[in-house]
Order: structure tokens, then sequence, then C-alpha cells
């Protein structure tokens, strides 16, 4: 029940209702803000919400994850140190959802003021660093057995400030994202977003570009276990992620070359490899999608699976070559997979903290979030999962400390 002492002012929210939802979510237990994962929308995120807890103390405003924020960048402010909020739960609290509203308060609270002159058609650092969640999400976001939306990798947030507190930038750091998962999903799980969003319809030339069909199920890697999600549309989220890279100022060229590295990840999984007479030599077999597979990654397409067939390795001070048997060809086309996956999400990264710095300003302090991956307890615990669990608790106590 919603604590009534919170509605002797009138003008704090226009809407009453809004004040009993955040109370139902929110409450506090000592520095530690606890929330409740309500699986729906509620209205207390608004610009009016904003106003509210600007400037307040904590016991001023009803319990809210902005009353932490605020209270990190007031703390930031006075003492001129670097303050930072860590998000834990298990999978499907809500922690990513929150990490975005973190951010979101602190965009809102600390845009630079316009120059005078500035272009109006020039998109805002603040709107930049927002945009960063939906590129996020696609590449590193997957549903698994408990949430939809599931981060599957940890990430570390700092939104920069100067000295007069307005916002100078923004830098991420990623950790461990989960690869088993782009070759191989249990039946009630799915991978990640961007493999479904490539067949959508928003953009019209996307499948012509990217050689792909209208089938998921052509596509073994990502069709073992769900292909559709309920609660997720694929074709809004291929708007907001294809409009996204426009917003960090991604080139054409490079948001196409990621779009169709992608669809080569996904075509690998087709690729087949035939045993020659009674060797145990590894052949390729059908060459429909070898080639569509090369044309994607840029590379010749005899050249690119001689290295997977018939594999160069130094022996001594000698290069000779090794045959490969249909496991290790199979096996090797997978880890590539995985790896060039694993790689176009770090240079993702690295290319959003290149455009999120504005160099035009000094940075003096930055607020922190750190948005580590959620904990998962199966009756069968894969490698990956094992290694999440257990670098959470390191994450936990290295920040801590």
């Amino acid at each position: 029940m919603a604590d009534l002492t919170y509605l002797n002012d009138a003008s704090v929210f226009h809407n009453l209702d809004v004040r009993f939802k955040a109370k139902l979510i929110y409450t506090y237990s000592g520095l530690f803000c606890i929330v409740v994962n309500p699986y729906k929308r509620y209205p207390i995120y608004t610009a009016t919400c904003v106003k509210l807890y600007l400037g307040k103390r904590r016991n001023e405003v009803p319990p809210h994850l902005w009353a932490i924020t605020e209270t990190a960048y007031r703390n930031m402010l006075t003492n001129s140190k670097n303050q930072s909020m860590l998000i834990t739960g298990e999978s499907g609290a809500g922690k990513t959802e929150n990490t975005k509203k973190v951010i979101a308060y602190l965009a809102a609270v600390a845009v630079p003021p316009k120059k005078k002159g500035a272009d109006d058609k020039k998109v805002s650092l603040e709107d930049q660093i927002v945009a960063t969640n939906p590129i996020l999400e696609s590449y590193g976001n997957a549903k698994t057995s408990r949430n939809d939306n599931s981060s599957r990798f940890g990430k570390f947030i700092r939104i920069h400030f100067n000295g007069a507190g307005k916002l100078a930038g923004c830098d991420i750091e990623s950790y461990l994202l989960e690869k088993s998962r782009i070759t191989q999903q249990q039946e009630v799980e799915r991978s990640y977003h961007i493999f479904y969003q490539l067949l959508q319809p928003f953009v019209p030339d996307m499948k012509d570009k990217c050689l792909v069909t209208d089938d998921i199920y052509d596509y073994t890697y990502v069709s073992q276990g769900k292909v559709t999600v309920a609660s997720i549309d694929d074709n809004e989220e291929l708007e907001m992620t294809y409009q996204a890279f426009d917003i960090i100022g991604f080139s054409e060229t490079e948001k196409w070359d990621c779009f169709k590295l992608t669809a080569a990840i996904m075509s690998c999984g087709q690729v087949v490899f035939v045993q020659k007479g009674r060797d145990d030599q590894a052949e390729m077999g059908d060459m429909v999608f070898p080639k569509k597979v090369a044309e994607l990654f840029g590379v010749d397409c005899n050249e690119l699976f001689k290295a997977f067939c018939k594999p160069k390795i130094k022996v001594g001070t000698e290069w000779v070559t090794k045959g490969q048997t249909l496991e290790q060809a199979t096996t090797g086309i997978g880890g590539i997979a995985r790896a060039s996956f694993d790689r176009i999400f770090k240079w993702l990264i690295i290319k959003c903290n290149d455009t999120l710095i504005d160099k035009s300003m000094k940075k003096a302090n930055f607020c922190a979030v750190l948005d580590i991956a959620g904990f998962e307890m199966f009756d069968y615990n894969g490698f990956e999962q094992i290694s999440i669990n257990f670098v959470n608790e390191k994450l936990q106590q290295f920040f801590n400390n």
C-alpha cells in the first residue's frame, strides 16, 4: 500500500495514481533502493517526474530510482568525486531498464546550454547517449527462459560531466558477452535480437543487401529455440536500431558492413562439409551458402573455405597443410562465427565511445552505472553460465572495493 505521507502536497504530481505506482515498485533499505519489476510500463518516468526529483533530498520525495541518481549527481557536484551505482539482480529483475532510466535522468538534468548559432539539426550529445541502448540491446540482448529481453553481457557506463555539472560525454565498458548463444539455444530461448531483425520489412533493401531469405528456419544457428517473442516487435526494434546508427554517427558503409557481417555469421550455420571418398578429409558440399558467406565477409570464397578444410600450420620453420575431418571443419566455422560476432560487438562499443566523448568540453568527474548480466541457475549450467555467475560475484566485490 502506498505511503499517504507523500500525498500532502497536491502539486508534487499531476496524477495521484503515479504516486501510488511509484511507491508500489520502489522502496529503500538503508543505502539500497529495492525495485520490484511490475512487467508493465508505468507513467513514472516523465519530464514532470524529472522536475519532482531535481534538487531534492531522498527523504523529501517518494522512493524512486531517480532519487538515488539525484543523490549521486549532487554528491559528485558537492564533493568533486566520482560516483557509481551498482544495479544487480536475477535475470528479468529489470536491471537494464533501470540502467536506461538512470542514463535518461542524467541526460535530462545535465544538458549543456545550447551555443548561439548552433545547428538545430545537429544531434545532441544526450540523444546520442540514449541512442546507444537500441544498438547494444540488439547485439547483446536475447530471450532466455526467464526473461524476454535479457542482457547477455555486463556493462559499466560512465557519464562524464564538466566542472559545472554539464554533460561532457559517455563511455562504455563491456564484460563477458555470452558467445555460445550465437550457434546454439535451448528450446525456450532465442539468440540475439539482431538476427531476427534482419528479416523484417522496415528496411526494404535489407534482405537483398544482406543476402538473407524470408524464412528464419533457413538458418540453423538461430532457429533451434524460439524465433518470435510475444513482447517484442522485431520490425519496430529494427527501426530503432537502424535510426540509432544514424543518431550516433555511423557512416552508411559502417552501418551496412555491420549488418552484412551479422548476416554472414547467421549464414555460417548453413555451410555443409562432406567427406571425400574413404578419406577423413572434409570438402565443401553445396556452394550456395558458402558463396553468400564469402561475399558478405568480403573475401575470396575458395581461399576462405580452403582455410577450414586444409588450413596451413607452422611446424618449426616450415608451413604445412593439415587435413581436417568433418567434425573439425564444422567446429571451426562455428568458432569463427562466434569470434566474429564478439568482435563486431566490441567494435560497436569502441565506435560508440569515439562518438560519445565531447572533445570540446573538459571532463571533471563522472557518474557511473554497473549493469551486470543476470544470475540464472538451471538444473544444468553450461560453462558460460557458470562463468557469468562467478564473474558477477567478482565484479561486485571489485566494484564495492
